[in-house]
């Protein structure tokens, strides 16, 4: 095509360029002096310019727009002509224009781009998966002729490919083509810019019902680099533009597209994607002030589902998981977690995986996972090769700091791999995942709730006699017993024959399989029924069962509360806290008050029925009471209310001694062990070896099983304290 023939896109993109400079200058000069100043003053490392979209176009409309359609080419001059005013003021810059905070015409999905948006100015929100380690990329390129010697500036605009002149200019130079003469790069007059690939992914809340989150790779540059963690959230305004995808060393016309990121905005507010109108916000005071609303918001958690029994109080503890307490920054820079864990350990069928999917869809930001299922990065993050293909690591997040500020929500929790068992630990506690590998060492966020299911390695869990605690199911997961005590609350659902109950769970199930509408018809708009419905109201009188709230209305009661209330405790509330404490702290001993002869004093005095950990968890349970009221003071009746519910599972748990929580051995167990091994030292010392029947005689008038005395012994064994002399006959080593 000629000149004279260019197509009208092509004339308005050059006139665009064309008055850019011109236009760029007076508003520079007019508009952003002072920050002009500021730039010149070289108080940063990385000089660059913001200014919001609305300047722009408050300022001049029509050039506002040529910003959105030609932005390569507009913010390309406006740059220039920023360099060119400093350099007028006596200094030397490569100064950058960042434009952001685009108006919302211009935010699509990351899924809708397409061919209309390439070399367009867009904005996505999305959250950071994967991040490169930094590379130098050339912008302005510096050769040197080798046969006359002068100096030829050639602008790099592909980050693919280095663009090298074609031939020395005929006035300054010898005028040979580059068949005919060698072209020398000069780093030293080159302009370098730091460049770093991330890949984003787009927000779990816009994702289609079974659709594949849609991935993208941003290339971003100079002062944005090392800007971005993976697992955060951020408005992305960027170009569009496209690669030819390469089939046997062939470009074809199938095109991939990648993303050169302009600014990008962090997240102010949390839950903004979360759409509250003036209508949501009047319902939701109405429903905070109903006298039973704990009631209500405990029938609206997966209502499809049964509570009879344990499972009541199990939703009641989810409810209060669901608000949460309040994440706080103390004054020595350290920080108390508001997010509450829980743990699920049941027989099979008693709904536990039903459970977890409803809570991650009622969430905001919730996020379902498979402990056995995640590969990668699994739950908390890993370098990974070859992210980029440049054959470097990059680092991934994991389920976790993608859940940030959210809910995870992790079945089958007893299968996750080595690493991440090792990494769960500060991620629950201190909500950081720590990674140091590949060359790589970064801290990534992981401040979400933690709601997990865990099935025993059997298949199903042994009864528990009527003084074992949870722990000994929890030990029959095959989890390391310190990560129990990372949970604020373990359930323990059993799967037992309890006639009432049984007729009552089956009647329920029956009326909802016969209630529930058709999928295959639903899916071709035949029987649209409750949807209707359900779009508008917030609120659901069934004719058998409870009343409860919509899921689409709590998830907006939740995202407003966490939003906008954040209580403080009064106090009554910490007097009521404090007294629950020190009573069962000073509690200690219950079950050891007669200590045989062969414990020792020191031994009688390890049970430690409740620690600061608890503490902590009391504290959180009775802000997510308040929020769930939205109430900005935390009340008694809050406390008592967290109380209730602390208590309950401590009972149902069965645990009297906090300390098992981290070592998975009771107070009871341990001081059985230290029994056996001094009646073990005792016979030995007498007799110079100990036969094993001897070791059960003395152990049964202490009710001590032989089941016990054979553990001890084979650890002993295994330790190297103790060898077999002869069949069932023991000697210590020394």
């Amino acid at each position: 095509m000629s000149s004279d023939s260019q197509s009208p896109v092509a004339n308005q993109m050059t006139m665009a360029a064309h008055d850019a400079s011109a236009r760029w200058r007076t508003f520079l000069e007019e508009a952003k002096e002072a920050e002009v100043m500021t730039l010149l003053s070289r108080q940063s490392n990385f000089p660059y310019l913001s200014i919001p979209f609305h300047e722009l176009q408050t300022f001049d409309p029509d050039f506002a727009e040529d910003v959105l359609q030609y932005p390569k080419q507009v913010l390309s001059a406006g740059s220039k002509t920023l360099m060119e005013i400093c350099r007028e003021r006596g200094e030397e810059i490569d100064a950058l224009l960042r434009v952001g905070e685009l108006p919302g015409d211009t935010r699509i999905p990351l899924r809708e781009i397409g061919s209309s948006d390439i070399d367009k100015l867009r904005s996505v929100d999305v959250i950071v998966t994967k991040i490169s380690e930094i590379k130098p990329r050339i912008h302005r390129a510096v050769f040197r002729c080798e046969s006359c010697g002068v100096e030829i500036e050639v602008d790099q605009e592909n980050e693919r490919e280095l663009k090298e002149p074609l031939k020395c200019p005929d006035g300054d130079g010898c005028g040979l083509p580059k068949a005919q003469t060698r072209f020398d790069l000069i780093l030293i007059s080159s302009r370098m810019v730091n460049n770093q690939w991330i890949e984003i992914q787009e927000q779990p809340e816009y994702v289609p019902s079974g659709a594949q989150p849609r991935r993208g790779m941003v290339l971003i540059e100079g002062d944005q680099v090392n800007k971005h963690l993976p697992g955060e959230r951020i408005t992305a305004n960027v170009i569009p533009v496209v690669r030819s995808e390469v089939r046997n060393r062939k470009k074809t016309p199938m095109f991939d597209v990648i993303f050169h990121l302009i600014s990008s905005e962090h997240e102010s507010t949390p839950f903004t994607e979360i759409s509250i109108d003036e209508e949501d916000s009047e319902r939701i005071l109405e429903v905070s002030k109903r006298d039973d609303l704990m009631s209500l918001i405990q029938h609206s958690i997966a209502p499809s589902i049964f509570a009879t029994g344990i499972l009541g109080h199990v939703k009641r503890s989810l409810a209060l998981q669901l608000f949460g307490g309040v994440s706080r920054r103390l004054n020595d820079k350290t920080r108390s977690r508001g997010d509450i864990h829980i743990l699920l350990m049941g027989d099979p069928g008693v709904a536990k995986s039903q459970l977890l999917s409803f809570i991650s869809e009622l969430s905001p930001r919730g996020r379902f996972a498979t402990g056995g299922g995640v590969s990668g990065a699994g739950l908390t993050a890993a370098a990974v090769r070859d992210a980029f293909g440049d054959g470097r690591f990059a680092l991934e997040a994991g389920v976790l700091p993608l859940s940030d500020r959210g809910l995870a929500a992790i079945d089958e929790f007893d299968k996750i791999s080595t690493d991440d068992r090792r990494m769960m630990h500060p991620a629950m506690e201190q909500q950081q995942v720590h990674v140091a590998k590949g060359g790589i060492t970064a801290t990534l966020h992981s401040r979400c709730a933690i709601l997990a299911a865990a099935n025993p390695e059997d298949g199903r869990f042994s009864k528990r006699g009527p003084n074992q605690s949870v722990m000994r199911s929890f030990n029959e997961t095959g989890l390391p017993a310190p990560l129990a005590s990372r949970f604020d609350i373990i359930w323990m659902i059993r799967d037992e024959v309890r006639i009432h109950d049984d007729e009552r769970i089956a009647r329920h199930i029956l009326d909802n399989r016969t209630t529930g509408k058709s999928e295959a018809l639903m899916e071709n708009s035949i029987d649209l029924g409750p949807a209707e419905t359900e779009e508008e109201a917030f609120l659901v009188t069934p004719e058998e069962g409870e009343e409860h709230l919509t899921q689409n209305f709590l998830r907006k009661y939740i995202a407003y509360a966490k939003r906008t209330i954040h209580p403080q405790l009064d106090q009554e509330a910490k007097n009521a806290i404090l007294k629950y404490y020190t009573e069962e702290r000073q509690s200690f001993g219950r079950e050891d008050q007669g200590a045989s002869q062969y414990e020792s004093e020191k031994e009688k005095d390890t049970v430690i029925p409740i620690t600061a950990r608890a503490l902590e968890a009391l504290i959180r349970l009775t802000e997510a009471h308040a929020r769930m009221h939205l109430q900005e003071v935390a009340t008694v009746e809050n406390a008592k209310v967290a109380l209730a519910v602390f208590r309950h599972w401590r009972e149902e748990s069965g645990i009297e001694d906090e300390s098992e929580l981290h070592s998975g051995v009771s107070v009871r167990a341990r001081s059985n062990n230290s029994v056996i091994m001094n009646m073990v030292r005792d016979i030995c010392s007498e007799k110079g070896e100990a036969e094993l029947t001897e070791i059960y005689n003395l152990a049964l008038p202490r009710k001590i099983s032989e089941t016990e005395v054979d553990r001890v012994v084979s650890k002993m064994l295994q330790t190297g304290e103790l060898y077999e002399a002869s069949t069932d006959t023991y000697r210590f080593t020394r």
